[in-house]
């Protein structure tokens, strides 16, 4: 889960999944994966965006994970942003999906059409999460991301949102909207 969401980032998902299977196939463990070399990696996880610092991240996570956590990977946030490459939304994804325990995962999406509903007012994906912790019921917090996201490809766009076929746009304060559909 965790070597995968770093590979996700900024990357779409069409290509990360297969270029995660790549890679799983050649090395599934810490040990496995420090075996190769960072061309290797590369090579395995192209076309992912910025596979080259990707594969050094993943090198450098998995010695550390070797070093100081037995080969395990933490089940907290706050052990796991202690990992370099590893920031907060990486955190929330590895606890929430890799170990079932409460946690907000804010990408852009959900940064976004938080503060567009009027839900929260926040600057950052970082205040977001904080604000989310705060306002929103534990029990939905892992379930948010994956609402949030699809709902931000498909209907509430980053310009031009598809207002008028949105299923909440009675409920939604449209925040920063300025054009829609």
């Amino acid at each position: 889960m965790l070597i995968a969401c770093i590979l996700s980032l900024r990357t779409q998902d069409t290509t990360t999944g297969p270029a995660a299977d790549r890679l799983f196939a050649v090395a599934d463990t810490p040990r496995a994966m420090l075996a190769l070399t960072p061309r290797v990696i590369e090579r395995l996880i192209y076309p992912v965006g910025f596979y080259r610092t990707k594969a050094r991240v993943i090198l450098g996570i998995c010695r550390d994970l070797l070093e100081r956590f037995g080969g395990r990977v933490p089940d907290d946030i706050d052990t796991l942003l202690t990992l370099k490459g590893v920031g907060r939304k990486t955190a929330n994804l590895v606890v929430t999906m890799g170990y079932g325990k409460p946690g907000i995962c804010v990408d852009t999406h959900v940064h976004r059409i938080s503060n567009r509903l009027g839900y929260v007012r926040t600057r950052n994906p970082e205040q977001t999460e904080m604000a989310l912790r705060a306002r929103l019921p534990k029990r939905f917090w892992i379930g948010y991301n994956d609402l949030l996201v699809s709902f931000g490809q498909n209907v509430c766009t980053p310009i031009s949102p598809r207002c008028s076929g949105c299923p909440v746009t009675a409920l939604c304060r449209k925040v920063g909207v300025t054009t829609s559909r």
